[in-house]
């Protein structure tokens, strides 16, 4: 699993949504008849659970597609369950190594599970590499108003903004982290955010911490850190500590950093050592490691990972 493209994304279909007019208001969706069901009997291995794996989960459609910003890029997907109570909310933010080409759909069963379990899914869509306006500052800049607008969301659906709990996988991960932090940024920066929406926590799936550190990995994904970041850290030092969780460091909320043992994309030492330093400067954080997991655990629902996910959100949810 070190080469991340060939695995992390072989073939992953394109945007779901084409954004030319259909996110010009919120659109409702018919009901899907590929949700996950109780009957669902696909079987996955119990561990180091695959991307073309992931690629078969069958897919839960979503109810709205709403608009967060001008950009075509700038619209997320809204899953609610069934009935009229206000739910708590998971922003679940998808990874891809911050490229254009990986999309936000890879999260749909995982996404509907979370449904299922009585929680509103807001799942954005944003801004990256290779998108005009993607990288740094924009793609960053989409993750701080696409939580924010949740705001906006509550005044139509049934959100209970005192219940929202980001999370986020891989690159989703570094930038739900990110979220957690961003507070921390000098106020004369243009990703400083005055009025950030508060939330009871963040779960890290696979995240990226410090994004120095990553770029030195040398893998495929890791490759992508310069692109995001307009350059490398010797030339862009500034950015890189106000793109990284690990330099925004302590934090007010609670984290939870769910990591597979035997994750090649984003080795376990990102999340151990950003645990580490948060503990020591008097953060709530905590890494839970899953015995024999890889990369691809943390998204799906038949795995034993996604177990884990569960009973940590659920948690932070009845906990704060």
């Amino acid at each position: 699993m070190s080469n991340l493209k060939p695995i992390f994304f072989l073939a992953i279909i394109g945007l779901v949504l084409s954004c030319n007019s259909a996110v010009d208001t919120a659109t409702p969706k018919p009901t899907p008849s590929s949700d996950l069901t109780e009957q669902d009997t696909i079987t996955y291995s119990e561990y180091q659970v695959s991307w073309s794996e992931i690629q078969s989960l069958p897919k839960s459609d979503f109810d709205f597609m709403v608009p967060y910003g001008a950009d075509d890029l700038q619209f997320g997907e809204l899953r609610t369950p069934t009935t009229q109570d206000t739910f708590p909310v998971v922003v679940f933010l998808h990874g891809g190594c911050w490229e254009s080409e990986f999309d936000l759909s890879y999260l749909a069963a995982a996404a509907g599970d979370l449904v299922k379990a009585g929680y509103a899914v807001w799942t954005p869509e944003y801004r990256r590499i290779g998108n005009e306006g993607g990288g740094y500052p924009g793609t960053f800049q989409d993750a701080q108003t696409s939580v924010d607008y949740l705001r906006t969301l509550a005044a139509i659906y049934p959100l209970d903004t005192n219940k929202v709990v980001l999370m986020g996988h891989s690159a989703g991960g570094h930038l739900a982290l990110w979220l957690a932090v961003q507070e921390n940024l000098p106020k004369n920066t243009r990703l400083y955010n005055p009025n950030p929406l508060a939330f009871q926590g963040v779960i890290s799936l696979a995240g990226i911490t410090d994004l120095e550190t990553y770029d030195a990995l040398g893998n495929n994904c890791s490759s992508s850190v310069k692109r995001l970041m307009g350059g490398s850290f010797v030339d862009k030092k500034d950015r890189y500590y106000k793109g990284s969780p690990s330099r925004l460091l302590p934090s007010q909320i609670p984290l939870r950093l769910v990591h597979g043992e035997f994750d090649k994309i984003v080795p376990r030492s990102q999340a151990a050592g950003f645990v580490q330093k948060a503990e020591a400067q008097g953060s709530d954080a905590t890494l839970i490691e899953v015995a024999g997991a890889g990369h691809f655990d943390m998204v799906s629902p038949y795995s034993k990972a996604w177990e884990v996910i569960k009973s940590e959100l659920d948690n932070l949810i009845k906990t704060n």
